[in-house]
């Protein structure tokens, strides 16, 4: 099909590459117009690099500053050319972990007006006019309070966006074909688990319950896996750009490597609008978020 339009709306810079790296990459060199909304600059995130402590939230405060920028180096790795902010810089700002006292400041994303950001976003989509978009799921894949509102706002954004009477300055109505959220298999985590152990670790992820990591989805729920893995390198690459956050030799990554090397470059993702189409794998999961899009 040509002209395929894509919208994928992340709370946080290096989440776009975490959970979507690989699939934005490798839409991108099939043609696809991949467009990201960031809601946040992060401005919450712990700080890992020692010499970057001045940086953080209680110190100078300037991490969203560094995090753009890492932004801007991921987006250039990846491919990725249309990559935009919610509303202007600085309007949502990162609420921080549930329950942190960031989730009272009146600027925090979380306390963000809801029908306000949705029109944003509405903005946006009439303008890329995407038939599919992706976020995350209700629960903001593991409880983040900016995950969640992202998933909001997304929701109440494309039922704006499709209504003739709403907003008319902001462009002609559009209607999503798909929708999805991203999902982690509990299989994947499960096989993880059992891989660590394997190799002799029993602290940090190899230690845990599979049932009680949060951001795992039961593998009946999950309907689509896209497989990207010609694109992991290009995915790796992109995530050291947000060196700030993340640490590939550890935690989660850690557990994704002992699935294999192709683990990180298959990307997985529940329906939520619209309809599963085939070409279908040999588990019955659609391998393509565009199956059955018309133009």
């Amino acid at each position: 099909m040509a002209d395929r339009r894509l919208l994928i709306v992340h709370a946080h810079p290096d989440d776009e590459t975490i959970t979507t790296g690989a699939l934005m990459a490798g839409y991108v060199k099939q043609g696809v117009q991949v467009t990201l909304v960031t809601c946040t600059l992060g401005e919450e995130g712990e700080v890992l690099l020692e010499d970057s402590q001045h940086l953080a939230s209680h110190n100078e405060d300037r991490l969203g500053e560094h995090r753009f920028t890492e932004l801007s180096e991921a987006m250039q790795v990846l491919g990725v050319t249309d990559w935009r902010l919610l509303g202007e810089p600085h309007k949502y700002r990162d609420s921080g972990m549930m329950g942190m006292d960031s989730n009272n400041r009146p600027d925090c994303f979380w306390r963000a007006d809801l029908l306000e950001a949705a029109t944003d976003l509405v903005a946006v989509i009439r303008e890329v006019k995407p038939q599919v978009a992706v976020t995350y799921d209700d629960f903001g894949g593991y409880g983040h309070p900016d995950h969640i509102q992202a998933h909001r706002v997304l929701t109440y954004a494309l039922s704006l966006a499709a209504v003739p009477s709403f907003r008319t300055d902001l462009g002609q109505p559009w209607q999503v074909q798909k929708v999805y959220w991203t999902a982690m298999p509990k299989g994947m985590i499960r096989d993880g688990i059992r891989a660590l152990r394997a190799a002799g670790q029993d602290t940090g992820f190899a230690a845990m319950d599979p049932e009680a990591i949060p951001f795992g989805v039961e593998d009946s729920l999950v309907t689509t896996s896209v497989d990207f893995s010609d694109f992991l390198d290009t995915k790796m690459d992109a995530l050291a750009r947000h060196a700030s956050q993340v640490q590939t030799d550890g935690g989660f990554f850690a557990l994704s490597n002992n699935l294999g090397s192709k683990a990180m470059g298959v990307e997985h993702f529940r329906i939520a609008a619209g309809a599963v189409a085939g070409p279908f794998d040999e588990q019955g999961r659609e391998t393509d978020l565009f199956n059955g899009v018309s133009e």
